[in-house]
Parts: C-alpha cells; structure tokens; sequence
C-alpha cells in the first residue's frame, strides 16, 4: 500500500481543488512526510518547504493556479507547490543537472511565474503583474508569498509603497516564521482576521465609507478612518500596513488549512491590496527540524530516522577559513567590525558572532544598506569586513562603487560563492564578479588559490587603506590555512610551473586544474593572484619570451582544458586592446 494514497491523486491543482475540503488535512500530512523523504534522498532546503505546507495547499486549493498568479518570494520554500503542481515524480533530480530546479523557474513550468531566488522581489514583480492584468482587462487575482526575513529589504518596502498608488488588486501574503502565538491568542486572531475579511465586515466598511462620503465633512471622515485603524491596531499590528494603503489581516496559524481557507477565500472578494499576516513554524511536522531549523535549513543527503550526523574532520572550508581569520584579526585589531546580511551561518561567521558580539552587525536582507553602513563605519576609522555572497553583492553595485569606491574607504568584501555553486543554479552562481569588480575604481580584488593565501589576502586586504575584496568558492579549501598572516605585495602574480612553448594564467580555484594541465602540456602556470591590479609585468615578460600562445591540443588527449581558464595572448595586449583594464 502507497505511503501517499491521497498525494499520488494529485498531479495538478485542479484535482486539488476537486478534493472534499475535510480531506485537505490529510494530505498536508502526506505532502509533509513526501518532503522530508525527497530532501533526504537529494539535499536541498527542509526547514523553510516544512513551514509552508498548509499556506502552499490552501493557496492552490483556494486560487486557479496557473491563471492566478502565485509569487513565491525567495523560492526555496516551493518543493511542496512543485509536488502539487505535476513535478512529484521528477522530485528525485531535485537541483541537479537536467532535473527540477531549487527555485522557482519560469522555464520549467507554468505554475512557476517569476524566477525568484534573491529575496524581496515578490511583491514588485506580484504588483507589476496586476497592473498588467488589470490594463488587459484579464480578471485574476495575484499573489505574493514572502518571509518575514524577506521584509528586512527596502525593496519590498518600495514595493508596498507603489501599490496603493498603482491601485491593484493584489494580495501580499507574510509568511512570518519567527514568531509563535499561543493557542488561545492564536484561537482569537483567527477569528478575528475572519470576521475581518467576511462579507458583513467588508460590506460594513464600504457603505460606511460611502455615506460619510456623502454626508460627512472631511475631518469627520478622517477622524472615522483613523478610529477604524487605531480599533484594529488595538487588536493586531495592522497600523503600518494600513499606512501603506493595504488592508492588514491576521496574523493566523499558518498551519490550520480551515481558517487558511476561509481567510483566502474572503480575501478573494475584496477589492484593493490585501495585506494577509500568517505564522508559521520552520520545521513543522518534523521535529529534528522544529528544534534545529537552521541545520535543517538546506542540508545534503540523510536518513530521516536518524537526522543529519554531526560532521567529524575533513576540510575547511574557504567560509571556514575566513570565520577563523575574522576572529584571529579581531583579537589583533580593536577597530575591526564585521557585517553580514542575513548570511552569519553561510559566512562562517559564527564563532565571530558569539566571540565578539558588540562588533556584529547583522543588518538583515539588505545588502545596499550592509555596504553603504560599512562606508559610514570606514568614514570614521573603523575596519568594517563586509561578507556577502557574489551574487548578493551585485544588489549591492551602485553603493560600491559611489559611497565605497570613488570615495576611496578602507572597507574590505569578503566575496563568497564565487563561481559555480552546484545545485542552487544560475540565481547564485557568483559568474560574474571578475568582470564588475574590475571595472571599479580604487578597488583592489584577489582571487586565493589556496586556504593560506586565502587567510594572505584577507589580512592584506585589511591593510591597504582601500577597498579591496577577496573572492573565494564555495566548498573545501586546499592546504592548510596555519596561524600566519602576511603582507602580500599588491599587483604580484606567482609563476608556480616554468615550462615551455605554453602559458597558463589562471585565478583563484582554476590555478590546481590549470597545474594539472600545465603537467601534460609542459607549459608555464601563472598563479596571477590579484585580478585587479593585473600583474602586467609578467605578462609582458612572458611574452617577450614568445611562450604565451594558445595551445594546439589533439582531441584525443584527455585534458580538462576547459576548467584551466585564462590563457591571454601576448600580441593582443601589445596592441592595447586591453587598455585601461587595470
């Protein structure tokens, strides 16, 4: 007999919304177990697909998906919607190559409308589609899904700000995981966010509204508004959200699918921006996750009856390596602070974090905000270390190179993630910082090839008066990263294989592959080091020597060339098509 009777009847939301509403409960409990199986046979994120099963139910159940809308914000907490929405049996290839992606993905199905993986973008692309729907004259409601975390980012704040004014009918779901209600509180928000969204109260408000309208002078109408706002207030947080011009409702146990339902279904009638407050818990359901959702948060392979096993030894990773040199620095230097959006676990920044607390700055998802804070702290003599993923830091571009860059400030990027990252995909693979961090002005940029050089670059970085930043992968790091730390001389690649006829210069993780090469080939491997300034030099000194061709390399030979990377030609630079770039 299946684990799944009822989810395995489900391949589409149509047949959801077919089911007996009494059989809803039922599958919540199936779909609950399906996730916990499936991520502990791929990896992938747990914690966060826990907390949302009842919301991802009651919202397909409630709104004809895909001609409503449905935006999830972050995405990884949608392995439940891709269940429900014909992807059950494809879950095994979950974030891998050719099967189901981590985050939603326009590409991949319908159900899935907007490609979400950086946090805040919900609402704006949710309100974007309702102005659209509403100028084509298409009736159908849209949906935004976001976390409390989410709602640390200016973006969603802009977002907010623009929707009273675009006048849509859009409905902002807050999916607030870090807060808990008690039973009896919970037991009258509910029945308060219902009778707030039923059809007596909604038809209440709008004659109210009306006949005052008609009858009232201004400031009696105001003063009605400001009542209605303040009774609600009294209740629940609703005041900044009715501020924005949304009507606020909740909060409500995200893990009851009746007052899900109910809420959804009575929101559904109204018209304007909805504002719907719902908690929920990471982990529900699984109680490994419940009591550690952060471990449970994006863990690999494990066996459910057991949960994750402790990690003895094996390498540092280059997050690893950092966290240590962070705090090994900290003790040496009082004026040294460290800042991270949201990414304290990810970053290696825990011991930091614990260790010296009133140098910590965590400034939530809002990774503008985290390098222009820095700038400020740089302005008044203070060492700030921002450590932020690649690609978080392209949110981040405008006030690197204007309050950081031109204004020349002392602040030192920890880059992590860069390049591939595996299974998160394209969303976060950090391809593209060598290429914007170049063009900056002032900004210095290194690439470690090892765990000691990685620690090198750091602590040179932290002494240059200037911008820098240190790009390193994700992953285990090579080597020992040892105690030390030492000055590294600015602009100074390191000639690591002396060969003939052939030259590899290679950054960062591709300097081991691009050894491996330079064996079979005999060719001379560069370790360039700093990305910016380029040791021109050296190149120059290879070209003189007429070695620094692109090789000639028969197919047969079994070469992974591909990840060698960076093989420049002499002629070209000569001819200064390259001018300029640092």
């Amino acid at each position: 007999m299946s684990a799944y009777p009822l989810l395995e009847t489900i391949d589409d939301p149509a047949q959801l919304r077919g089911l007996d509403r009494r059989a809803l409960a039922q599958l919540a409990t199936e779909l609950r177990a399906f996730i916990v199986e499936s991520v502990a046979g791929t990896g992938g994120h747990l914690s966060s697909n826990l907390g949302t099963v009842e919301l991802t139910i009651a919202l397909h159940y409630v709104f004809h998906t895909p001609e409503d809308r449905l935006v999830w914000d972050v995405g990884h907490q949608t392995y439940g919607h891709k269940i429900l929405t014909g992807r059950r049996s494809r879950m095994r290839s979950l974030r891998q190559k050719g099967g189901v992606a981590g985050f939603p993905r326009r590409e991949e199905s319908p159900y899935d409308t907007f490609g979400t993986a950086h946090s805040s973008t919900s609402i704006s692309a949710a309100l974007g589609m309702a102005v659209a729907a509403d100028r084509s004259g298409q009736d159908r409601h849209v949906v935004a899904v976001i976390g409390d975390g989410a709602m640390t980012a200016g973006m969603a704040f802009e977002a907010l700000n623009n929707a009273d004014h675009a006048n849509a009918n859009v409905i902002v779901v807050l999916n607030d995981n870090d807060m808990s209600i008690s039973e009896n509180v919970g037991a009258l928000n509910n029945y308060l966010a219902k009778l707030m969204t039923g059809r007596f109260y909604a038809t209440t408000r709008k004659t109210t509204k009306r006949v005052l309208s008609t009858i009232a002078p201004a400031h009696v109408q105001e003063l009605a508004k400001r009542f209605e706002e303040h009774a609600k207030g009294m209740l629940t947080p609703s005041t900044l959200f009715e501020e924005f011009g949304f009507n606020y409702t909740g909060p409500i146990d995200g893990h009851n699918i009746d007052v899900l339902v109910d809420t959804l279904n009575n929101l559904k009638r109204l018209d304007g921006p909805q504002f719907l407050h719902v908690v929920t818990r990471k982990g529900q359901g699984y109680k490994l996750a419940e009591d550690d959702p952060i471990a449970y948060h994006g863990p690999g392979k494990f066996d459910p009856s057991i949960g994750l096993k402790p990690s003895i030894g094996g390498k540092a990773t280059y997050s690893q390596v950092f966290g240590d040199w962070l705090c090994d620095m900290a003790q040496r230097e009082p004026r040294l602070v460290a800042i991270t959006p949201a990414m304290r676990e990810g970053s290696g920044m825990v011991e930091y974090s614990e260790r010296f607390p009133e140098r910590y700055f965590d400034v939530g998802i809002a990774e503008q905000h985290a390098v222009t804070f820095a700038a400020g702290l740089a302005c008044e003599g203070m060492k700030p270390v921002l450590a932020i993923y690649s690609t978080f830091l392209q949110r981040g571009y405008d006030q690197l190179i204007h309050d950081v860059a031109i204004q020349n400030l002392p602040v030192l990027f920890a880059l992590d993630r860069g390049g591939l990252v595996g299974g998160d995909g394209a969303t976060h693979n950090g391809a593209f910082d060598y290429a914007y961090l170049r063009t900056v002005p002032n900004l210095t940029v290194m690439a470690p090839s090892d765990a000691a050089e990685c620690r090198n670059m750091l602590y040179t970085g932290i002494m240059l008066g200037s911008p820098a930043a240190v790009r390193y992968p994700r992953g285990a790091a090579l080597g020992d990263a040892g105690r030390d730390m030492n000055l590294l001389t600015v602009g100074k690649a390191n000639i690591v294989r002396s060969g003939k006829r052939v030259a590899i210069l290679a950054f960062g993780a591709m300097v081991k592959p691009a050894l491996e090469a330079g064996e079979a080939l005999d060719a001379t491997v560069v370790n360039m080091r700093f990305v910016k300034p380029l040791d021109t030099a050296v190149i120059e000194e290879l070209g003189a020597e007429r070695i620094l061709r692109i090789p000639m390399v028969p197919e047969s030979r079994s070469l992974n060339l591909a990840n060698a990377v960076a093989v420049v030609i002499y002629e070209a630079w000569r001819q200064n098509r390259f001018a300029g770039a640092g």
